[in-house]
C-alpha cells in the first residue's frame, strides 16, 4: 500500500521548514542592510566635497535654477525676481503630487495677476512620461526637467512634493516637504503677496 505521513509528524516537519526558510532569509536580509549600510558610509566618506546636498536656510537667498521647460524654453528663477514664486518637485508617479498639482493650479489661476508663479521641477527618471502626464492634469505653470544635481543644489529632495515659497525678493520664506493642507500652502502664497 501507499505510506502516508502520520499528521502530527507532518505538520511539525512543514513547521520546522517554514522557520528554517524564515530564518534564511533573515539572514540574507540583515547581510544586504549591513552591506548597505557599509556601501553607504564608504560613499558618503569618499563624498564629503561640496557637491553634495546643502540645507537650505528660511531668508537665505534662493538656489540658482535655469533648466529647459517642455517647449525647449529657459526658465531662469532669477527672471522671476518681483515675484512669489513656489519651487515644486514632484513626479509623475507620486500619488501626492497628484493631490497637490490641482491646488497648485487652481492658486496660479486664482493669483497669478497678482504675481504668483509657478514653476514645477519634474524629477521623473524618463522624460517621455511627464508631457503627456502635465497636458492631461492640464498643468497650467511652467514644467522644468530637474535631476539629482539640481535636488542637490536645493538641499537635497527626499520626498516628493517638496515645494519652496520664495517671496519677491528672491528669499526663501517656507519649505515644505510631503504634502500639505491646501489651506497651509494658500496661507503662505497670500503671506508674500
Amino acid at each position: 500500500g501507499v505510506q502516508t505521513c502520520a499528521l502530527p509528524i507532518c505538520s511539525r516537519l512543514l513547521t520546522v521548514g517554514i522557520l528554517l526558510a524564515a530564518v534564511s532569509l533573515g539572514i540574507v536580509w540583515i547581510k544586504q542592510d549591513a552591506d548597505n549600510a557599509a556601501a553607504r558610509k564608504k560613499a558618503a566618506a569618499q563624498d564629503s566635497r561640496a557637491d553634495g546636498p546643502s540645507p537650505i536656510k528660511i531668508g537665505a537667498p534662493a538656489p540658482r535654477l535655469v533648466l529647459k521647460d517642455l517647449e525647449g524654453r529657459t526658465v531662469n528663477l532669477e527672471d522671476l525676481k518681483g515675484k512669489v514664486v513656489i519651487v515644486d518637485f514632484w513626479a509623475t508617479w507620486c500619488e501626492p503630487c497628484q493631490i497637490m498639482i490641482p491646488w497648485l493650479e487652481e492658486f496660479h489661476n486664482r493669483y497669478a495677476s497678482s504675481g504668483l508663479e509657478i514653476v514645477g521641477v519634474s524629477m521623473d527618471d524618463d522624460v517621455k512620461d511627464v508631457r503627456p502626464f502635465a497636458d492631461k492634469a492640464k498643468m497650467n505653470y511652467p514644467i522644468v526637467l530637474g535631476n539629482d544635481a539640481v535636488a542637490d543644489s536645493w538641499g537635497g529632495v527626499f520626498g516628493l512634493p517638496t515645494s519652496f515659497m520664495i517671496d519677491r525678493q528672491g528669499k526663501i520664506r517656507a519649505t515644505h516637504q510631503g504634502l500639505i493642507g491646501k489651506d497651509v500652502l494658500e496661507k503662505d502664497i497670500r503671506s508674500m503677496l
